[in-house]
């Protein structure tokens, strides 16, 4: 029987584990070295020494590291205590290009089941987001219908202009 495309790598990591590690800097999605390293099962220094060894590989956009503020802004974001003797640098974040392209430069088997997982993760955030982005546009859509059709509905409730009579000569129709 064929198993679904996920069951394999899900007995790995499960999705939600990898979801939750996906964070939004700079408007996009982005995986930080650390959750990376975690989940490859290598250590943070080994995982950006092969990105380091392999520049061409990783431009700005694929891997960028972040800045103190956003790091700071992140950890508040997470609920994440500032580690004692942690961290000597900023971290590197990868974008989804750039997690497609560690599996050139990590080759253990376990990378590279990992990193199709991510990948997927990744695909099914997107859908989702643009699932919600339609859904969003939809009810918009149907409350500026429902605006339209309450404002139609109170003119007709509304009790009608008292008539005046005009003051002054008005002459007939005739």
């Amino acid at each position: 029987m064929h198993n679904p495309p996920m069951a394999k790598a899900q007995s790995i990591i499960p999705i939600e584990r990898i979801a939750s590690r996906i964070y939004l800097i700079l408007g996009q999605k982005v995986m930080l070295d650390e959750n990376l390293a975690e989940l490859y099962g290598v250590t943070t220094g080994n995982l950006n020494l092969a990105v380091r060894r392999n520049p061409k590989r990783f431009p700005d956009d694929f891997v960028f590291q972040l800045t103190p503020d956003e790091f700071e802004s992140l950890l508040l974001q997470t609920a994440r205590p500032k580690a004692r003797g942690g961290r000597r640098n900023l971290p590197f974040a990868f974008t989804e290009q750039g997690v497609a392209m560690l599996s050139s430069v990590l080759r253990s088997d376990r990378a590279a089941e990992v990193n199709v997982l991510i990948i997927r993760v990744f695909v099914m955030m997107r859908q989702m987001l643009a699932t919600n982005a339609e859904l969003a546009r939809k009810v918009d859509h149907l409350d500026r219908k429902v605006a339209v059709l309450y404002e139609s509905f109170q003119k007709l409730l509304a009790p009608p202009a008292p008539k005046k009579n005009p003051i002054g000569y008005v002459p007939s129709e005739d």
